[in-house]
């Protein structure tokens, strides 16, 4: 019951905050999002040494180095996470958009009028950077946010968390406009997620459990953020070199995010000529690879090792497919052409970017009609999924729904509108 009242409490904060937030000026947002992003940089000593005692106890735990690579902060990616707050106050202004105007048969004027959500709460686990985004976007679009990490980072977030919230009171924002959930009791996110009437949205942003309970348990609306399970389709007229690159690319660049290729498909009738200098990338970067019977028949042509204590690959199996290894793994299989692969992808794709390599335009254009993914690309690498790549400024995460948002979203899918009306005293009969 204390820890309940205690989370209450603090969305009774950010919910009375929420309503001197939306009638803000864009100068006054703004203003706080640079003295937010000047308060990191001030404070990066202190938040890389809160930093290295979650790393510690992550390590000394035995966490994956994929998921070390997300919680890790240093001075670099501090300014980085500055630098971004920076660009989110560079956005245009979210808010008091009109996309809709006239006036009505009986004279009152109507505007249709972009307005915020108003209390946003972000359930999100091992990366610290997402307390900095989901903090400026929030203040960008007028919104107060509640901001409850992951166990492994507390640390971090709680000192990013009041560095921001402090600089923003500061810079003349209420009280409330950001708060954090501190406590690593688990129960806490339960009693978050069942605020209806405090919290407006709720954005849970992690692994594939944290995301499943809290569609399945929430009270209050979800923008579902989904996991990565991303493919690469070579089709045989592929640029063998360009079909290389890309897939070292999405594959390695790093392994622990979202965006990360976790499968690649090859046509049949190219695997021969175009999977060998792929696999020997996959095995100098110390990538496993689960294959289809056809494509391990072609890594041990290829010189990898297919069996002993350390292969360099393995036959595949059913689950591997649906899999989001988020390290140094990838599944390869050998499809019969364009048709196949697109039928692979719609059924063990989790909807969010998915790539082909092809020359053929008709092929292109079929995969990028008929794959059902929040990004499509042609030719390039699967890492470019990301809100600052596309332009959006730091993002709050990467939808893989249909409804409200989807793909990298930022301070525009934070808000909502009102229809506003001006009459002179008309009344309906």
């Amino acid at each position: 019951m204390i820890l309940e009242e205690e989370v209450r409490e603090l969305a009774r904060l950010a919910k009375a905050a929420s309503v001197k937030l939306a009638v803000t000026s864009e100068g006054e947002r703004n203003g706080a999002i640079v003295a937010m992003a000047k308060a990191l940089r001030d404070e990066a000593a202190v938040i890389v040494a809160a930093n290295g005692e979650d790393m510690a106890a992550a390590r000394e735990a035995g966490t994956s180095e994929a998921l070390l690579d997300r919680l890790m902060l240093d001075e670099s990616r501090v300014n980085a996470m500055a630098d971004a707050l920076e660009d989110v106050a560079a956005l245009p202004d979210p808010l008091g958009v009109v996309s809709l105007e006239s006036t009505l048969y009986n004279g009152i004027g109507l505007r249709r009028v972009s307005v915020p959500l108003g209390v946003v709460a972000m359930v999100y686990e091992a990366r610290p950077n997402v307390t900095a985004d989901a903090a400026g976007v929030c203040v960008k679009s007028g919104n107060a946010c509640i901001l409850r990490g992951g166990s492994l980072a507390a640390r971090s977030n709680e000192v990013i968390a009041d560095v921001l919230a402090a600089a923003a009171v500061k810079a003349g924002l209420p009280e409330g406009s950001i708060c954090a959930v501190t406590t690593t009791d688990r129960a806490a996110t339960d009693v978050l997620m069942g605020l209806h009437g405090l919290v407006d949205v709720l954005i849970p942003r992690g692994g594939a459990g944290l995301i499943r309970h809290c569609v399945e348990h929430a009270k209050v609306p979800v923008i579902e953020t989904g996991t990565g399970n991303c493919h690469v389709y070579v089709h045989a007229s592929a640029d063998p070199e360009m079909a290389r690159a890309i897939i070292k690319n999405a594959k390695c660049r790093r392994y622990g995010v979202c965006n990360a290729a976790e499968t690649l498909l090859v046509d049949d009738a190219a695997a021969d000529a175009v999977l060998p200098p792929i696999l020997q990338d996959m095995q100098e970067a110390g990538v496993l690879v689960h294959a289809d019977a056809r494509a391990l028949a072609v890594a041990e042509a290829a010189g990898l090792a297919t069996a002993g204590e350390n292969p360099d690959a393995v036959l595949a199996t059913e689950d591997d497919w649906a899999t989001e290894y988020l390290g140094p793994e990838l599944a390869v299989a050998c499809v019969e052409g364009l048709q196949a692969a697109i039928d692979h992808v719609n059924r063990y794709g989790t909807k969010h970017s998915e790539a082909i390599v092809a020359a053929d335009e008709e092929a292109i254009e079929a995969f990028l009609a008929q794959v059902d993914a929040a990004a499509v690309y042609a030719n390039a690498s699967t890492a470019f999924t990301d809100g600052g790549q596309f332009g959006l400024g730091a993002e709050i995460g990467i939808s893989t729904q249909k409804i409200h948002a989807r793909g990298p979203f930022a301070a525009d899918a934070l808000t909502s509108y009102k229809y506003v009306l001006r009459g002179a005293g008309q009344v309906r009969a």
